[in-house]
């Protein structure tokens, strides 16, 4: 495969640790994303309610398609940093990486996720609060948060006027989106728009939000994505924007013609 030829506004779908391996060095401006939380591992009942059953409401409760949050916790934080050590590596010295995650207690524990990011460049935290949502357990108060580090290559700047944003957003949940965990637009929109980067690289793509705002800012983007149902999901939306990607299998290098490109 051949950057940009093979990546640049287009999603591969494949391992994004293997794919993200067959990108030189420096070859994306900015990285946003948001890897799956680990739910349903085996430290906890982050999917439960305070009787025991799944929360009958929640799109998470039947799982990702192709894949199955439900690692470890130690080789969960293990992937995630790998993750994390090529997003590094792919992008320049004025580069950054918004990786988007939640903080949560399981069996007592604090996860504040400290022991993923520990050892990057991390500047700054960025509170993202979700307007509305349903509490089906009475012994919380409803989660309505999120965390999103900003890990940056020591050149890194923001846009012209965008640091006068604070540290805390507030964004609505995506309602309308069949995905079990799609970013919302909006917030999206803000991160791109905030930096001067042109490449945009979304290694869990899921249903494409990162492509469609890309696309809107007139940015570029690389999208990975395991699952070929997401895929699909995504190239839907992105081919209502306008130019339409093509999906490339590494599993088998046979390119999957779902869309032509124009």
């Amino acid at each position: 495969m051949i950057f940009p030829k093979d990546f640049v506004n287009k999603i591969v779908c494949g391992d994004c640790i293997d794919v993200m391996r067959k990108m030189p060095d420096g070859s994306v401006d900015l990285v946003v994303t948001s890897p799956p939380y680990n739910l349903k591992n085996s430290t906890g009942n982050g999917m439960k309610n305070g009787n025991g059953g799944k929360w009958s409401n929640a799109a998470l409760m039947n799982g990702y398609k192709n894949y199955d949050d439900c690692m470890p916790h130690a080789e969960y934080v293990a992937w995630q940093r790998k993750c994390l050590t090529e997003m590094m590596r792919l992008i320049p010295d004025d580069g950054a990486i918004f990786y988007n995650h939640k903080w949560r207690v399981q069996g007592g524990l604090l996860q504040d996720r400290s022991d993923i990011v520990e050892g990057f460049p991390v500047r700054q935290i960025i509170i993202w609060q979700r307007k509305g949502g349903i509490n089906f357990n009475p012994g919380y108060f409803l989660p309505t948060y999120e965390v999103i580090y900003l890990i940056c290559k020591p050149k890194f700047t923001l846009a012209p006027k965008s640091n006068s944003y604070g540290d805390v957003w507030e964004f609505t949940q995506e309602m309308n989106n069949p995905h079990p965990a799609p970013f919302p637009t909006a917030l999206i929109d803000r991160i791109i728009s905030s930096t001067n980067s042109q490449i945009i690289l979304d290694p869990f793509m899921g249903s494409g939000t990162t492509a469609v705002s890309a696309k809107k800012l007139g940015r570029d983007f690389v999208g990975i994505e395991m699952s070929p149902d997401y895929v699909e999901m995504a190239n839907e939306r992105i081919s209502s924007q306008g130019r339409n990607p093509r999906i490339k299998h590494l599993s088998d290098q046979r390119e999957l013609e779902l869309f032509n490109v124009g």
